[in-house]
């Protein structure tokens, strides 16, 4: 009897051995890099999801959100086992699987055109939905701002007054003012409801307006104040109760060609003089200068930027009846957002490249984004804060690592310079407008290119997706104004 004890408890031990040997130590870490619990075993046979059961135990949280994983910055779509035998990796050694919240709402890809509507007599130059998703607007070469009925695809008012082309427009993030910037340098700001303006035009910059940015929501409700970028070389902070620029924001020795005012109160500004410089907004001081790039600033964009665009509002679509209600979830949101990792912020050049910055920790850039052959257009995260996607005059969209900047994959499909991108509200979708006359929806998951829309019969300047993922708006040199929908 005894002989056959130590025969079965030999076997026993084998099968702990093995099963030691099939399991993998794993340690989760959330994108930021900071570990959730200590490192343990996991079996070969754990997938998503059981790590995605895992993660929410750990995480206590009460309702179960969805997340996806990734070993280094590849999807994780596949047993352990499998995922170690296809990458030749070691089981020797710890194994770092990086979880990512996902939205747990789901957009649907826009995939045909619902309404052509015409209006424009030139070139629509600039598309923006309202923080809410409920409106639209657009601005053109004809020198006209418009506001759009979404729901019976018309025109709804014709906004006239500027003397220009008007070049970019922004929704304050409460939804109830357009500010409109044209070529010869003067700002409206324009009643939504009515489609009048606000009082007369705030004069102050001498040359065109490249860039228009409000104040956030959670700092101060209802709006008021928004910043404007020029060419003149100055940023300047309006109020517009009182119809003034309060502070006039100067030091860049060129043109200023964005600029963006973060979550945390400060302004950014971007310039062909190669800089990036930061703002306090109180009285109008310079913070800091990011160097860095050889060539022109193009482009900024911030990792809250979503947050901050659509303020109170998300893809429930809930109403609010006070500033001080609609505040305090922006607040909440953007605190949500931001978690406790400072804001980023990166920018991209002429000189082909770009930078990823945390500008309240150090002057110096993060890392240095190279790939693209040509000079960078727009840059853009994703609502989610995960994904930093470029559009570049060499006809590709790239697609970065909101975090740690790292390349991750180019979407080629256009035959012309891209000129403007958008995301969709769950940061799964990634729009694209080019000079080729098409807007292309790419799949941020596969990585491939996930709808072709072609419609417009000229290059298209302009593309936003609405806040509610409801509905694409393009506008482009055809002067029309296409509506596209799921």
């Amino acid at each position: 009897m005894a002989a056959i004890a130590m025969e079965v408890e030999a076997v026993e031990d084998q099968q702990q051995l093995t099963e030691m040997n099939n399991n993998v130590m794993c340690q989760l870490a959330d994108p930021e890099g900071t570990p959730l619990g200590p490192p343990m075993y996991l079996p070969q046979n754990a997938g998503p999801k059981e790590l995605q059961q895992m993660v929410n135990k750990l995480l206590h949280n009460e309702e179960k959100l969805p997340y996806v994983f990734y070993v280094s910055d590849q999807e994780l779509i596949v047993q352990l086992g499998s995922y170690l035998q296809k990458h030749k990796v070691s089981v020797e050694k710890v194994l770092t699987i990086v979880y990512q919240p996902q939205a747990v709402f789901r957009i649907r890809s826009v995939s045909r055109c619902s309404a052509t509507i015409a209006g424009h007599t030139e070139a629509v130059l600039s598309v923006a939905f309202s923080p809410d998703g409920r409106q639209l607007a657009s601005g053109s070469g004809d020198t006209t701002v418009r506001f759009w009925d979404q729901n019976t695809q018309t025109p709804l008012f014709t906004c006239t007054g500027h003397k220009n082309w008007v070049l970019c427009i922004a929704w304050s993030p409460d939804g109830k003012h357009l500010v409109s910037g044209s070529k010869a340098g003067e700002l409206q700001c324009w009643d939504p409801q009515t489609g009048k303006p606000s009082g007369g035009p705030l004069i102050g910059h001498k040359k065109w307006i490249t860039g228009l940015s409000w104040e956030p929501l959670h700092l101060k409700a209802p709006c008021r104040r928004f910043v404007s970028s020029s060419k003149d070389g100055d940023a300047r902070i309006w109020d517009i109760s009182t119809r003034k620029s309060v502070i006039c924001l100067s030091g860049h020795t060129l043109a200023v060609t964005c600029v963006k005012w973060g979550g945390d109160g400060v302004i950014y500004t971007g310039s062909q003089d190669c800089t990036i410089k930061v703002w306090e907004t109180s009285q109008g001081k310079l913070i800091r200068e990011l160097k860095g790039h050889g060539h022109w600033v193009n482009s900024l964009a911030l990792s809250t930027e979503y947050v901050l665009r659509t303020g109170a509002f998300d893809h429930t679509a809930k109403q609010y009846s006070s500033p001080e209600e609609m505040k305090e979830v922006a607040l909440e949101r953007y605190n949500k957002m931001k978690g406790n990792a400072p804001e980023r912020l990166v920018s991209g050049s002429d000189d082909f490249t770009m930078f990823l910055w945390e500008p309240a920790v150090s002057k110096h850039p993060k890392t240095r984004m190279t790939g693209h052959q040509q000079l960078v257009n727009h840059v853009y995260f994703s609502p989610d804060g995960q994904w930093v996607a470029s559009a570049s005059f060499d006809k590709s969209v790239k697609l970065w690592n909101g975090i740690t900047g790292k390349f991750i994959a180019a979407f080629r499909g256009h035959v012309g310079p891209v000129y403007q991108i958008s995301w969709s509200a769950d940061s799964r979708l990634l729009l694209s407008g080019s000079k080729d006359s098409t807007l292309k929806v790419w799949d941020i998951r596969t990585k491939k290119l996930k709808q072709d829309l072609p419609g417009h019969a000229d290059e298209v300047f302009a593309v936003d997706w609405s806040p509610d993922g409801e509905k694409v708006a393009s506008g482009g040199r055809d002067r029309v104004l296409k509506l596209w929908m799921g």
